[in-house]
């Protein structure tokens, strides 16, 4: 099984949790091993919290459209090097707005890097869990402003513990009253409670969401309004919500017919590329071609894009995928 060669699709990438060890290395001046240390997590962290502070550095120089243009490229060949045939990457621009630059100016350096005519990378913004409520609405406002312009949906990340999802039930409603589709990161750092909610405020993609294998209400929630979980193994076993990989619930979801997905979350911050966590899933769990087709299918059924592009990307994933 030629794990390289599967087409394969990326709904939870993190562009600021993405960018590559040498650019980040030769804008701030700092060396190699200094930077690897910086935005690398440890295979253990104490927790969610340790492992986002391997953002610190990328955010420090994604503050200008030039570097921002150029880490969205750059992670454009990095996908396509690992034979990804369609991305969502997700970020928060009012991160980036610190030396001046407007929101707008954010997204459009962005979206310049992600054009490709060999790639469609679509973008996911990102309101952020520790936000006002001021800040977290200008997300959305930009999302209606880009909508169909390269970005296609937002998201809630951050400290998920800290703030819980169920306080931003009036940022979603305002979002579905103007048509956003959104994605939410639960069930990573909380638990049930905090997937609850998501599907309250009628998600159909939950990220991670892996600490539903804790409580069969939830699962059976899941089930029931068939919602799919952008799952990320390594990601999950860095933070510590499992101990292992062997102790990861992707397979028992997967066997209980749960619409998985299999995604990275940090390229950099993680260290792997979907090709590696292809590899693993292969060593600790025997998944096969036939498995990572279907969790293909499942993440293009799933992603923000028009029904007609969909279908030509389940053509792909089944004509390459048996190759």
């Amino acid at each position: 099984m030629n794990l390289k060669n599967i087409p394969k699709v990326e709904l939870h990438l993190h562009l600021d949790g993405s960018v590559r060890l040498d650019t980040a290395s030769m804008l701030t001046g700092k060396s190699i091993e200094e930077v690897r240390s910086l935005m690398i997590a440890k295979e253990k962290c104490h927790d969610l919290n340790e492992y986002l502070t391997k953002f610190n550095l990328a955010n420090e120089i994604m503050q200008s459209q030039e570097n921002l243009t150029r880490i969205a490229k750059e992670l454009v060949e990095d996908l396509k090097n690992d034979n990804v045939i369609y991305a969502e990457v997700r970020f928060a621009p009012l991160l980036h707005t610190k030396k001046g630059l407007t929101g707008e100016e954010v997204i459009e350096a962005v979206l310049l890097g992600l054009k490709d005519e060999d790639l469609k990378v679509n973008l996911i913004l990102c309101m952020m869990r520790q936000f006002s409520f001021e800040d977290n609405l200008k997300t959305i406002e930009l999302a209606i402003k880009y909508l169909d312009k390269g970005v296609v949906a937002i998201d809630l990340a951050g400290a998920e513990a800290l703030y819980p999802t169920a306080n931003f039930e009036r940022l979603f409603q305002i979002a579905k009253d103007n048509n956003i589709s959104f994605t939410i990161h639960a069930g990573e750092a909380d638990g049930k409670d905090s997937i609850l909610s998501a599907i309250n405020f009628k998600t159909k993609r939950i990220g991670h969401g892996v600490r539903c294998i804790e409580d069969k209400e939830t699962l059976d929630m899941i089930n029931k309004n068939n919602i799919t979980l952008e799952v990320c193994p390594t990601s999950n076993i860095q933070t510590d919500i499992f101990e292992n990989y062997h102790d990861h619930p992707i397979r028992k979801l997967y066997d209980m017919n749960i619409l998985v997905t299999i995604n990275v979350d940090n390229m950099t911050v993680s260290n792997i590329d979907l090709t590696q966590e292809y590899e693993k899933l292969v060593k600790n769990f025997n998944f096969t071609l036939k498995d990572f087709k279907k969790m293909n299918i499942n993440a293009i059924n799933a992603s923000f894009l028009k029904e007609e592009l969909k279908e030509k990307y389940r053509e792909i994933i089944n004509l390459k995928t048996n190759e």
